[in-house]
């Protein structure tokens, strides 16, 4: 009787990379760096700081995977490489549904690797905080980054009939669109970002930054859960933890004594880390200040055959109306994930879902106007956030915006993500849209950008950290991540969060005295 192989399977590893496997009794650590999370921030750090000479260690939740492992197996990549398997939701009316990456190189495995370096008008507004990141000033931040994880356009051969379908409505409309810079070499376009790369062309953390610091003799230890920064006083002395296993239950005590402690869990789970580990900020503004990027999108019903699912994640993005807060993009999901997002049931499901190979998926980033907060409770982080009433109403005429290019490219057919929504049928449906009164509560929102609860800046009564990542009101302590952005940046923030990691990487080894000694 033939035995199935396993989905994920876990193999050799490289030099320095170490699992559960590897941990056999209560361990203790030793580095001169500790960086707790291997994604954009983590991973960027890590190997800026080995090749600097330091000692450094990375503790990572996730498991340790290798391009081999991401299979077409869609359910199983997402228990594998999401948190709680992507069903993590921002309180709130509508709730705002978002996810994480959990595994070795962070988000970064399953993002669609846009690679956008942050707008000028959001430094200079940064900048005149006081922070420094002026677009002179981050220039070689981001040169460096974009060397370092390939970002390049798009090879034609691997833009995908959405994506052109996406362009030719925005050319009939005459509207602004321009192709995407991803980290990517090659990328053959199997369309499977966003649920681990199968060839190794999307440059993530993972075949990126992580090789790069365990040249340089970075250690990296997943499957490890991290409790607490450890302190004495005011001064960070290293983290204590645990292995995870599998079915989340705990293993052997791990702690490690680390000179310097960075914390590089993302923007939800960052702050949660700090306040459980007893650190206070003079702003009272740890976990507060959540950005969001909130996104709706719409599925696009074609007479031709579509094959979403052939090309790049993401190809082309629609800039026409960026100054008002709204990017468009068309992206594909599997059919499972399709279904899931239809409001239709039962047969009428099945006979909509016959036609998936003419389906466009396509959505929108909306530049957030509120923020939320993250709180710890009983150590765990929740988010809480509300979406603003102007947000609502960009998001609304970004959706009839959007179907109306989708339209003018042929579309015959719109299924819109507002609950109990007649599906639309023509351009004047679309512009119609603007003159209903649609209530947010009843609408499907989601995002990937989380950004903002330990922000940067020079005053420690309105700031968590300084200028460089540090934390106001404590010592050998740094947080690198997307906490870090002082507002919403309107573009995908992984280029952004890499750049301010180069850049707080620097500053430690500027001041490595200080610091690391």
């Amino acid at each position: 009787m033939a035995v199935a192989r396993p989905a994920v399977h876990e193999g050799a590893r490289p030099a320095g990379v170490y699992t559960r496997h590897d941990i056999h009794g209560d361990t203790v650590l030793d580095c001169d760096v500790v960086v707790i999370g291997s994604g954009a921030g983590g991973a960027t750090v890590a190997a800026e700081l080995s090749e600097a000479g330091f000692d450094v260690l990375v503790l990572e939740e996730g498991s340790y995977y290798q391009t081999r492992d991401f299979t077409a197996d869609t359910s199983t990549m997402i228990r594998q490489l999401y948190r709680d398997g992507g069903a993590t939701m921002a309180i709130g009316a509508p709730p705002i549904l978002y996810q994480e990456g959990r595994a070795v190189g962070g988000s970064t495995v399953i993002n669609g690797g846009m690679s956008w370096r942050t707008p000028e008008n959001i430094l200079e507004r940064w900048e005149k905080a006081g922070v420094g990141t002026s677009p002179k000033e981050m220039e070689p931040y981001f040169e460096r980054v974009e060397k370092r994880i390939h970002v390049a356009p798009m090879d034609a051969e691997a833009i995908g009939n959405d994506n052109k379908i996406l362009k030719r409505g925005a050319d009939a409309k005459g509207w602004e669109i321009i192709g995407n810079l991803r980290n990517q070499a090659h990328c053959v376009g199997s369309n499977r970002c966003a649920f681990g790369c199968p060839t190794g062309a999307k440059q993530s953390a993972l075949v990126s930054y992580i090789p790069r610091a365990l040249h340089f003799g970075a250690r990296v230890y997943a499957d490890v859960h991290v409790d607490r920064i450890t302190r004495h006083g005011k001064r960070a002395t290293g983290v204590m933890g645990w292995v995870r296993h599998p079915d989340g239950s705990r293993g052997h005590a791990i702690a490690v004594r680390a000179k310097l402690v960075v914390a590089a869990c993302g923007a939800i789970h960052s702050p949660a880390l700090l306040v459980r580990s007893g650190f206070r900020s003079p702003s009272g503004r740890i976990g507060h200040n959540l950005s969001m990027h909130p996104n709706v999108k719409v599925i696009a019903i074609f007479d031709e055959v579509v094959t979403g699912w052939k090309g790049a994640h993401q190809a082309y993005q629609v800039r026409e109306f960026q100054k008002e807060g709204l990017v468009f993009a068309a992206i594909n999901l599997p059919p499972s994930l399709m279904a899931m997002g239809l409001p239709h049931r039962g047969r009428a499901l099945g006979k909509i879902m016959e036609r998936y190979d003419n389906m466009v998926l396509a959505g929108m980033l909306c530049e957030d106007t509120t923020t939320g907060r993250v709180r710890t409770i009983d150590g765990k982080p929740q988010a809480f956030y509300q979406l603003a009433e102007a947000d609502a109403a960009n998001l609304q005429r970004g959706v009839s915006l959007l179907s109306e290019l989708l339209f003018a490219a042929g579309a015959k057919q719109i299924v819109l993500p507002f609950h109990g929504a007649a599906d639309l049928h023509s351009a004047d449906d679309a512009r119609r849209l603007l003159d209903q009164h649609i209530p947010a509560r009843g609408w499907e929102v989601l995002t990937v950008h989380m950004m903002g609860t330990a922000a940067m800046g020079t005053d420690r009564l309105t700031s968590v950290t300084d200028p460089f990542g540090l934390v106001h009101d404590a010592d050998r302590l740094m947080v690198a991540d997307a906490s870090l952005f002082p507002t919403p940046i309107g573009v995908n923030p992984m280029e952004t969060i890499m750049a301010l990691a180069t850049r707080c990487a620097g500053h430690v080894i500027d001041n490595a005295r200080r610091l690391v000694s």
